[in-house]
C-alpha cells in the first residue's frame, strides 16, 4: 500500500523515526543498519517501505535499499519470524552479511543475534536457501559449490570463521574438495 515515503525528517529515536510528507506525519520502524546512515532532524529523506497490518496495529517498517526490504520480507515469510523479530535480525547482522551467512549456510553467526536461538538460525538458513544470496548483498560472495564444501569441513573441524575464511582465499579458485580441505589444513597448521 504504501511503498515509499519522501519528506522531512522530525524525529530520531531508535527504531522509530518521525517523517512529515506535506503535513502528515508517518511513524515508520527502521533497522539499524538504515537508521545510522538517517540524515540529521530537519533535513529531506526517502525510504522504502513496508506496510504490515495486524490485528491489534498498523505499522510501517522503512529501509534505506531495495534489498534491505526484500531482505525484510522474506525474513516475514519464514514461519515463526514477525515483523520485530526481522527488524532485529537486519539490526544485528544487515543483509549482506544475512546474504552471506545463508549462502554459507552459517548458522552461528545468526545465533548471535538477540532473540535468535539455535533452531529458529536453522529455519532461517533452510528457508531462505535459494532465495537470498549475492544478488541481495553486496559482500556475499558465494563461490563454487567446492569452496562452500571447502569452508564447512573447516569449521566441523573447529575452526573459527576468520581462520576457514584466511584458508580459504589461499587457495586456488579451481581446487577441488578433498584436494582443498588438505591444502587448507596444511595453510592452518603452519
Amino acid at each position: 500500500m504504501i511503498g515509499k515515503l519522501t519528506g522531512q525528517l522530525l524525529e530520531k529515536n531508535p527504531p522509530e523515526v518521525l517523517i512529515d510528507c506535506h503535513g502528515v506525519g508517518y511513524e515508520v520502524l527502521v533497522p539499524m543498519s538504515t537508521f545510522y546512515h538517517l540524515p540529521a532532524t530537519g533535513e529531506p529523506v526517502s525510504l522504502l517501505t513496508q506496510f504490515i497490518v495486524r490485528e491489534d496495529a498498523q505499522l510501517l517498517y522503512g529501509f534505506a535499499t531495495a534489498a534491505e526490504r526484500q531482505t525484510f520480507r522474506e525474513l516475514i515469510k519464514v514461519s515463526g519470524v514477525g515483523p520485530r523479530t526481522a527488524l532485529a535480525i537486519l539490526s544485528g547482522i544487515g543483509a549482506a552479511d544475512l546474504a552471506q551467512a545463508v549462502t554459507l549456510q552459517e548458522a552461528g553467526r545468526l545465533v548471535k543475534v538477540p532473540g535468535i536461538g539455535k533452531k529458529t538460525a536453522e529455519r532461517l538458513l533452510l528457508e531462505l536457501k535459494g532465495k537470498l544470496g549475492a544478488d541481495i548483498g553486496a559482500r556475499a560472495q558465494p563461490g563454487s559449490q567446492a569452496q562452500t564444501d571447502i569452508l564447512q569441513a573447516l569449521l566441523a573441524l573447529g575452526y573459527n570463521d576468520k581462520e576457514a575464511a584466511a584458508a580459504l582465499k589461499a587457495l586456488p579458485t579451481d581446487v577441488g574438495v578433498s584436494e582443498g580441505i588438505k591444502l587448507a589444513l596444511k595453510a592452518l597448521a603452519k
